[in-house]
């Protein structure tokens, strides 16, 4: 045990050296900010909100370990369950406001109608992992999504798979599945159609089936696309659509392939199918990483998490967004406490940090598309591009990465 005058005499000691040694001597001083996990461990995505919150918190205690102890900035990343109701959120953050966050976690649709409107005011920008959505489709919005909307990406495979499917040369038809019992979900809609109608060359869009959230049978809906002639049927909306579809497909013995986004790709749904191997010839379509059985840059750093800072979950398309989001935040902090300073730190500098600066996929461990934001809409604008993959002997491979997207108006 060290003795008070021994300790009097280290200090002095310390006192003596000269002033470029004694700075390298003192602790660093260090600012600590809370980032608020807006979270749903209560309501209807509990099952996934670990796999989320895992990504989310293993990325944390990387970036501070690895980065932020050499800035003097670390990030307390604190879960507020939302029960993904917008009455809750909007209960809540007024106590989140007041313990003055920089930055935070957004989880999805009742999270922006509950905040949207009154962030600009408040200054905290947060960050979304899923795609975003029409009605939020307007300038100085201070949800920012990682992804560009659904309809963003599912037109961008859609046209991918033209040129792929039918060389260019006709229209691919297609069908869709969603749901008018969300208000996200009945915009895919909207939006699909407004598209194919500018579109007519590229896309027959047959049909748009709107069902249930977690239907029971959809198996007459979809005899009645595929012998329309369907190549391919868009399900996108809720995660008990997409096992409805593929059942309806397995019990009528056909194999046109169904494309799913990201909260319900076949390495998050597998177990749900009856394994992997049930989506095969299957597509993923969405801006996020592909979560496949490739070497990536994307799967060595979720293998590094796994093995150095506790990452519990499987290797999946939900806890892909969690890291995605994750890995966002945490660049735009040191971004800005490198231009700022680590103790200046404001949310409105960080709404500043995300709309000046691009963050590179490289950046981002491949986890995203490179991503610059601005003020014209909640979301990358410029040159949006969607990733692909596909499952082929029983593993989801990725086949396509940084396709772009056409152009597409608002609907």
């Amino acid at each position: 045990m060290i003795t008070r005058r021994q300790a009097t005499l280290a200090i002095a000691g310390v006192a003596t050296l000269p002033s470029s040694m004694r700075a390298f001597a003192a602790a660093p001083k260090t600012t600590t900010y809370l980032v608020p996990s807006l979270s749903d461990f209560s309501g209807p995505f509990a099952s996934v909100m670990p796999l989320f919150a895992g990504g989310r918190e293993a990325v944390g205690k990387w970036w501070n370990t690895e980065v932020g102890s050499k800035i003097g900035v670390q990030l307390d990343i604190k879960a507020y369950d939302t029960r993904y109701d917008t009455a809750q959120t909007a209960s809540l953050w007024p106590g989140i406001l007041a313990a003055k966050p920089l930055i935070g976690f957004a989880l999805g649709g009742p999270d922006t109608a509950a905040l949207q409107q009154r962030l600009p005011n408040d200054k905290v920008v947060m960050i979304l992992g899923s795609a975003s959505n029409g009605f939020a489709w307007r300038p100085n919005q201070w949800v920012l999504s990682t992804r560009p909307t659904f309809v963003h990406e599912l037109s961008g495979f859609v046209d991918w798979f033209q040129k792929n499917k039918a060389g260019g040369t006709r229209p691919v038809k297609i069908a869709m599945v969603t749901t008018e019992a969300s208000p996200t979900f009945a915009d895919i809609g909207r939006g699909m159609v407004a598209w194919a109608k500018a579109n007519p060359k590229t896309v027959d869009l047959l049909e748009v089936i709107y069902a249930e959230p977690a239907p029971a049978d959809l198996t007459l809906q979809i005899r009645r696309v595929v012998n329309a002639g369907a190549e391919a049927i868009l399900a996108p909306a809720s995660p008990q659509q997409a096992v409805a579809v593929k059942r309806a497909m397995t019990a009528l013995g056909k194999s046109v392939p169904i494309v799913y986004s990201m909260h319900n790709s076949p390495t998050f749904l597998a177990k749900a199918m009856g394994g992997i191997e049930t989506a095969e010839g299957d597509y993923e379509a969405q801006s996020g990483v592909i979560t496949s059985a490739d070497p990536t840059e994307a799967k060595k750093f979720f293998d590094m998490l796994t093995e150095k800072y506790g990452l519990k979950t499987g290797w999946s398309s939900i806890v892909g967004a969690g890291i995605g989001q994750a890995l966002l935040i945490c660049r735009a902090v040191e971004v800005a406490a490198r231009k700022h300073g680590p103790d200046k730190l404001t949310g409105e500098i960080m709404h500043q940090t995300l709309m000046e600066n691009t963050f590179t996929s490289k950046d981002l461990f491949g986890f995203a598309n490179d991503i610059t934001y601005s003020i014209s809409a909640p979301f990358p604008v410029y040159t949006p591009k969607v990733n692909i993959g596909q499952v082929k002997g029983g593993k989801m491979t990725t086949v396509a990465t940084g396709v772009a997207i056409p152009k597409l108006e608002r609907w």
